[in-house]
Order: C-alpha cells, then sequence, then structure tokens
C-alpha cells in the first residue's frame, strides 16, 4: 500500500519580503524567511514542516524598524555686518531618505528656517521625519552668529555719550556732548572698527572759558554758537525796579538755567558809564555798547532777549519774566527736545 506523503499547509509570503523551502510543504521540508533591504524579520526566521503536519515556529513578518536617514549641515558660523546685531544665514533643507519602501512624510523644522536674521549667540536647529512606519530620524546642527565688539565707551565726566546700534558692535557710532557751562575737547564721535577699536581719540568736557577781550560782539557771541543758550538782561540803571526783580527770581533758579544751559548776560548802565557781565566776568564798556548795539537792545529802558543756541533771538520781554515761563519757551526749543531725553536717561534733574 502507498501512504499519501505528509504535507504542511502553505506558507503565507510575509508582505516586503519571502521564503525559501527545501522541499515545498512536504513532512521534513525547511523554510527559511527573509525580508527585502529596510525591514526585520519579526517571528522564526526558520521553520520546519512537522508529522503533525504543523510547521514549527512562529508565523514570520517583516517589519520596518529602521529609522529613515536625514543628514544637516556642518554648523553654520556668521559674524554680523556693520551697523547690524544679526546676520542673515542660508543653507539648504536636507532630504530624507528611507530604506525600506522610501516614502516619508514632510521635513519638520523645529527653530528659524534658513534666510532668517539670527541674532548674536548659538541657535540649535532640528529636521525630523517619519517613514510610515512612524519611525523618526532626526539631525540636528548649530547656526552661531558673532558680532564684533569694541570695549564699552563711557560719558565724559560732566558730558553725555549716545550710541546707535547696541553701543560697541561693529559700525556703531558714539556721540558726545556736555552738560551745561563745559565744552568738549577729543572727538565729538567716534566708531567702533573692525579692528575693535574706536576711531578718534577720547573726549573730555572742560569748563567753558569764556574770553571778554574780543573785539567785536560778534566774536563774543560766536563762543558759544550751538553750545550755550542767552539770556541777556539789559537794564539802564543797576537800582531799576525791574532789574532788581529779574536777579531775585532767576537766583533760586541756577539749576534751571544750567540744565537748559542758559548763560545769564547782563548789560547795566548807558555809554559811557556801561559795563557788561558773564558771572564774574566783565566786559569792556565798548563790547557791551556793540551788543547792545548788534541785537537792537534799548538803552534807556529794562528789556531781556533770549537767544538759542545758533544765535537766534528767540523771545524778548520788557519787564520781567518768571523761571517758569522762561524754562517753558526754552523746553519748546528743537535742540532742547534731544537734551531733556538725555538727560532724563541720565537722571539729571533739578530738585
Amino acid at each position: 500500500l502507498l501512504f499519501p506523503e505528509k504535507r504542511c499547509p502553505t506558507l503565507s509570503m510575509p508582505t516586503n519580503g519571502g521564503f525559501k523551502c527545501l522541499d515545498g510543504a512536504y513532512f521534513g521540508s525547511r523554510c527559511e524567511y527573509y525580508c527585502s533591504p529596510g525591514y526585520q524579520l519579526k517571528g522564526d526566521r526558520i521553520v520546519t514542516c512537522m508529522d503533525n503536519k504543523v510547521w514549527s515556529g512562529r508565523p514570520a513578518s517583516c517589519v520596518d524598524t529602521e529609522p529613515p536617514r536625514i543628514q544637516c549641515p556642518s554648523v553654520k558660523e556668521k559674524t554680523a555686518e556693520p551697523n547690524k546685531l544679526t546676520a542673515r544665514v542660508f543653507w539648504d533643507t536636507p532630504e530624507g531618505r528611507d530604506t525600506a519602501d522610501g516614502i516619508l512624510t514632510d521635513v519638520i523644522l523645529k527653530g528659524l528656517p534658513p534666510g532668517s536674521h539670527f541674532p548674536e549667540g548659538d541657535h540649535k536647529i532640528q529636521y525630523t521625519v517619519y517613514d510610515r512606519a512612524e519611525n523618526k530620524g532626526t539631525c540636528k546642527f548649530l547656526v552661531k552668529v558673532r558680532v564684533r565688539r569694541c570695549a564699552k565707551l563711557n560719558a565724559p565726566d560732566n558730558g553725555y555719550i549716545k550710541c546707535s546700534g547696541d553701543g560697541n558692535n561693529y559700525g556703531a557710532t558714539c556721540e558726545f556732548s556736555c552738560v551745561g557751562g563745559y565744552e568738549l575737547q577729543g572727538s565729538p564721535a567716534r566708531v567702533c572698527q573692525y579692528n575693535l577699536g574706536w576711531s578718534g581719540v577720547e573726549p573730555t568736557c572742560a569748563p567753558m572759558n569764556i574770553n571778554v577781550n574780543v573785539r567785536t560782539a560778534a566774536a563774543l557771541l560766536d563762543q558759544f554758537y550751538e553750545k550755550r543758550r542767552l539770556l541777556i538782561i539789559s537794564t539802564p540803571t543797576a537800582a531799576n525796579f525791574f532789574y532788581r526783580m529779574q536777579l531775585g527770581m532767576l537766583q533760586p533758579a541756577q539749576c534751571g538755567l544750567d540744565l537748559r544751559h542758559v548763560t545769564v548776560v547782563e548789560l547795566v548802565g548807558v555809554f559811557p558809564a556801561q559795563i557788561g557781565r558773564i558771572g564774574v566776568k566783565l566786559l569792556p564798556p565798548s563790547l557791551a555798547l556793540q551788543l547792545r548795539l548788534l541785537l537792537r537792545i534799548p538803552h534807556y529802558s529794562f528789556n531781556i532777549v533770549v537767544m538759542d543756541k545758533h544765535g537766534m533771538d528767540k523771545e524778548r520781554y520788557p519787564f520781567p519774566a518768571t523761571p517758569a515761563e522762561l524754562f517753558a519757551l526754552i523746553d519748546k526749543f528743537p535742540l532742547r527736545k534731544d537734551e531733556m531725553k538725555l538727560q532724563a536717561e541720565i537722571g539729571q534733574s533739578c530738585p
């Protein structure tokens, strides 16, 4: 009698893989599973058809466990251009590769995209991609932005400093000015250069020295140009009631005058018995007379003239003016607005 050969059920072909058998599905046949590139075998690699017509081992399948590959660029280093605190950095968006079926999700970016303006410092950029099996591939790189910087500058004693940019970055300009009663010596502006040094020379603020021995009133006024405002008080006699009242009102307001860069010039008397005074310095009678004539100030009556830093006649009063009136007028001058901003920044004020 012939007995039928024993056979096991036909094996199922694993997706993304296959198997090879020595003797088909007959008893004793040995089959080995394999997977396509990018896939890993799950289950028993080798199964055998047993006497009970059942395959030994567990059913095999091919699964995608290998993460996709993505290659980021190397570190990107950039130095900010002059007068800039950021740098624009470009790179090519990396592409992912999957070793299995080649199907990937979109590349996901964490961080600023290429072409962005990056501030100073180190910035981590990360790209992530997933395949259909939700395996994740990631790469990272750094964007390093450097700002060339000079040593920080300070305001001179009795002066101010105002800088562009960040104050000491390459290309930044620092401008200097002095408080009332002082004049700038040295460079009025300095620029942070590529070699990390400052252009020009260090400025200082020296007490303003008025030369009263000049020959003309114009030469006297030129010394105040763009430096001081003038409050010229003219009176026919030192005993004039308005004159004495005006001095009495100004005496406690000296701080406000200094804050507004105001120099008081007194013209007292009538030529030839006429004198001029700037603080403790006396003007020669002829110079005091020239000043009255140049500015067309009446000789025989009380008068106040307010002049700005450009030598412009801004206001006249035939009677005493209170400090509040004078300060309100001066605070409307264009240059004064910038001064007020600077003084507020450094906390300079009057009690």
